[in-house]
């Protein structure tokens, strides 16, 4: 009433229906927005510590069902939905003709039934009459043909034409929803999957050549194009690298790397342009896709305020081991709890794998990516669609408008996060243990496997999945970030390693950190080049050792030491020792071979920390075996409480209390004692045991963070 009377004195005083149109859509909007939060629950008035969420195209189906759907959303407990991200033809039907008002409804009816929206800018998919009039905003290929066809991710996010076209749909949409009571976050554009060989593209990437070396006699030093008479007059004559192996490979590294500036950039404009109106509550994001590598990951996450990624489940079969190391992946990136935009039980559309997950087994995903720090778990997607790319895709509605199977489960999850999202507020997942990874080092080594078998992501594994049979919560972090909260660091294929991320190695092993090097690290620095010393490089010093030669194996070949008898696979390096204190750990039992006698695996204490180099791609047992004497070594103990074979635990931390998350995913019933009697927050109850059915989970909160060691998780060998 304040409000009122004191808007009517104005209006007294001004003069012109304008003014007073003004003021009145300033009362429209200011009650509006009071009555959304008079209809919101008390115990809502921030959003739930877990939120349950869903993909909703109320633009796809008539508005009299959306009541019904929302209906359907609050009996599941589902708690936020994310909508318009394909919706720019509905939004915006001609250039420059804006139709914001019936998402304004639909963001309204779902704030009514308590649930809360993450808005999508439509940028993934253009509009067919901006495309038609446009054709300069299409992407066009390596061979120069221009895209055509009704799809999503078809753009091109360089040209200056699209860019200011997404500019402006995105600030309309931020004045109409940036203060909005119901809308908590934005995802722009999705899963950013496809860059532009254009003309105009070409030129932005000489641009950034010259801007990044100055002058063209600096980037054929760099790139060493004297080698096969690469040498190159100015930089128009610089191709963007598309992979093939005839290119430089200092060319084929700068490309993903101006491929990731230029999808930042492009990202950048839509930040600016909702930061501009949008309240700093209200967080945004974009939705990435786990190992995808187009771009560097740690550059496009660097403006976001929270990581999200898309975790569908579509091959019938849970992997919590390579799934956790993702959900890893994606925390890493901003070292901090993310959301998971999209997940999916299966089926799947199109060409894909379309195996839907047993029964219970999607309740155990979504709280397994609880466990690595998600804290947003999305569905994909509420309904079906009659027709489109995805008319076979899974959903929790189908195409008559009635609840598919899976409904009930989804129910259960979200009625299970508002029990125990009170406990996890606040929490966060904390390790003693990092992997290290980095795109230039998995995108030189797949440009020149030298095995066709190597794969940089199994190498990772070849680590992550002994460490966390051994119970460890696990960090997967870029060389460069600040590594002194750990006490060991192993880098599996750091084969790109500059000059600023050695000095940070090393200062980390000299402050008490202990460090592990495997096959093919430090071979190359920033520029893809071969550093001039052996590998590896400018780490050498520091090892006390060097690598004498790099080969790849046909077969594999013996090797024996402190680790056991093993086998090394796939690839393999002899090491010599140049320092007397360097110690031998694993030698090559190869006879009539380069390698046999030569050391496999070397390290080397320096003050309180140490630098270990492996050469071999070990056997599963053995890695075992060498990750067991890299824990202990670093003095570390497991985090996680020992649980029967098939049986997960994740554990987050809060200031004053821990939280293990419990489940089942193997294929028998299991009943074992925990180490302390623990609140199962899901039942209430109080639990010096647990009873766990085949997919089953407990939420299970021990009152005092624990510094005490562990006993460790029992695992059988993969």
């Amino acid at each position: 009433m304040i409000l009122k009377t004191k808007a009517k004195r104005r209006i007294a005083s001004w003069e012109g229906p304008a003014l007073l149109l003004m003021v009145w859509g300033f009362l429209v909007v200011t009650l509006r927005a009071n009555c959304q939060s008079a209809l919101r629950p008390p115990d809502q008035v921030q959003p739930p510590a877990l939120l349950l969420g869903a993909a909703w195209y109320p633009e796809q189906w008539p508005e009299s069902r959306w009541e019904t759907d929302l209906e359907l959303m609050q009996k599941a407990h589902i708690h936020v939905v994310r909508v318009g991200e394909f919706a720019w033809t509905a939004l915006e039907p001609e250039e420059g003709k804006y139709q914001l008002d019936w998402l304004e409804r639909a963001v309204d009816l779902a704030g009514k039934h308590g649930i809360y929206v993450i808005l999508g800018t439509p940028s993934a998919a253009p509009p067919v009459w901006m495309e038609a009039k446009y054709p300069d905003i299409m992407v066009t290929d390596q061979s120069g043909r221009r895209y055509s066809g009704a799809t999503r991710n078809h753009y091109n996010w360089c040209s200056p034409r699209y860019r200011q076209f997404v500019r402006e749909i995105d600030e309309r949409l931020a004045q109409r929803f940036g203060n909005n009571p119901d809308v908590i976050g934005w995802q722009i554009d999705n899963e950013y999957s496809r860059m532009s060989f254009d003309a105009a593209t070409q030129a932005e990437f000489h641009a950034w050549l010259q801007n990044r070396y100055g002058s063209i006699g600096r980037l054929n030093q760099a790139w060493t194009t004297a080698y096969d008479n690469q040498t190159y007059s100015a930089f128009d004559e610089i191709p963007l690298a598309d992979g093939a192996q005839d290119n430089n490979p200092g060319l084929w590294l700068d490309s993903k790397r101006f491929i990731s500036d230029s999808l930042r950039d492009y990202q950048k404009v839509q930040i600016d342009a909702i930061r501009k109106y949008a309240a700093p509550r209200q967080k945004i994001t974009t939705n990435m896709m786990g190992w995808f590598d187009l771009y560097d990951h740690y550059t496009v996450a660097h403006d976001l305020d929270i990581v999200a990624w898309d975790n569908p489940q579509v091959s019938g079969i849970f992997d919590p081991v390579t799934n956790g190391a993702a959900n890893d992946l994606m925390r890493g990136l901003k070292g901090a709890d993310f959301w998971v935009m999209e997940t999916t039980a299966g089926p799947r559309g199109g060409g894909n794998a379309s195996v839907m997950l047993p029964k219970g087994a999607m309740r155990a995903v979504m709280w397994h990516d609880i466990g690595h720090g998600a804290n947003l778990i999305s569905y994909w997607q509420w309904r079906d669609a009659l027709n489109g790319g995805e008319q076979n895709h899974g959903a929790i509605v189908d195409v008559d408008g009635r609840t598919d199977p899976i409904y009930a489960e989804i129910a259960q999850v979200g009625e299970e996060f508002e029990k125990a999202g009170p406990a996890l507020r606040g929490s966060d997942v904390k390790a003693r243990v990092a992997i290290l990874h980095s795109y230039p080092s998995r995108w030189t080594i797949n440009w020149q496997k030298m095995n066709p078998a190597y794969n940089a992501i199994q190498a990772l594994l070849s680590y992550y999945i002994p460490l966390h049979r051994l119970g460890y919560t696990i960090d997967i972090v870029p060389p460069g970030r600040d590594l002194s909260k750990y006490k060991l660091v192993i880098a599996p294929a750091l084969n790109v390693l500059t000059q600023a991320e050695a000095a940070n190695l090393e200062r980390f092993v000299k402050q008490g950190g202990n460090l592990v090097l495997g096959q093919r690290s430090a071979m190359k620095d920033e520029y893809d080049a071969r550093w001039p010393q052996l590998q590896p490089g400018p780490l050498e010093e520091l090892l006390g050792a060097r690598v004498q030669q790099y080969t790849a194996l046909a077969n594999p070949i013996g090797v024996k030491g402190l680790w056991g008898d093993s086998k090394a696979l796939l690839f393999a390096e002899p090491l010599t020792e140049q320092a007397a204190d360097v110690k031998v750990l694993m030698k090559y039992d190869a006879p009539h071979s380069w390698l046999d006698g030569q050391p496999a695996a070397v390290t080397r204490k320096v003050g309180g920390g140490s630098i270990t180099y492996v050469g071999a791609w070990l056997d599963a047992p053995a890695m075992q075996r060498a990750v067991q004497w890299m824990t202990s070594e670093s003095g570390l103990h497991p985090d996680l409480f020992a649980a029967p074979n098939g049986v997960e635990v994740y554990r987050r931390q809060a200031k004053d209390h821990e939280i293990f998350i419990v489940e089942n995913d193997g294929d028998q019933d299991q009943k074992f004692d925990l180490p302390a009697a623990m609140q199962n927050v899901l039942t209430g109850q109080t639990v010096h045991a647990l009873d766990l059915g085949v997919y089953g989970v407990a939420v299970l909160e021990e009152p005092e963070v624990k510094d005490a060691p562990r006993t460790g998780v029992s695992r059988s060998n993969p």
